[in-house]
């Protein structure tokens, strides 16, 4: 049970969220001016990848808190909830799969669904893995 007030664990969320939004913002800024405005349009590269980061950080984060097991109330709200829930993109995800197929690219959506869930769900694990081993 938190002993954490709910006006202190919603700034926690808050503060996160801030962290998160901005990170995922300049990410996809850096990338579009890394591989250019036609290379990111043709594809949702920035969203895609910043999912899978954002799903490995989940996934190391559940495995850090799993594997001491007495997770800190604190570090879940403003990493897990705010900070990762800022930072990854699902929204943009769903928005950019129903762009796809309104234009006519069905198969591309197809591809990136599968290539996107896949590789989070790999990196979820995959950074559970890698805090297990850390132990």
């Amino acid at each position: 049970m938190s002993t954490m007030s709910p006006l202190i664990a919603t700034l926690n969320v808050a503060v996160g969220g801030a962290i998160g939004a901005s990170a995922r913002y300049l990410l996809g800024r850096t990338l579009t001016a890394w591989f250019g405005p036609a290379n990111m349009a043709a594809f949702p590269w920035a969203t895609m990848i910043t999912n899978v980061i954002g799903c490995l950080f989940m996934g190391a984060l559940f495995g850090w808190m799993a594997r001491d097991g007495n997770g800190s109330e604190q570090a879940r709200l403003l990493i897990g909830v705010g900070l990762l829930g800022g930072f990854t993109t699902f929204s943009a995800f769903s928005l950019e799969m129903m762009v796809l197929i309104e234009r006519g690219q069905a198969m591309t959506g197809l591809l990136y669904a599968l290539v996107s869930v896949l590789a989070c769900i790999v990196s979820v694990y995959l950074g559970m893995i890698i805090m297990r081993l850390a132990a």
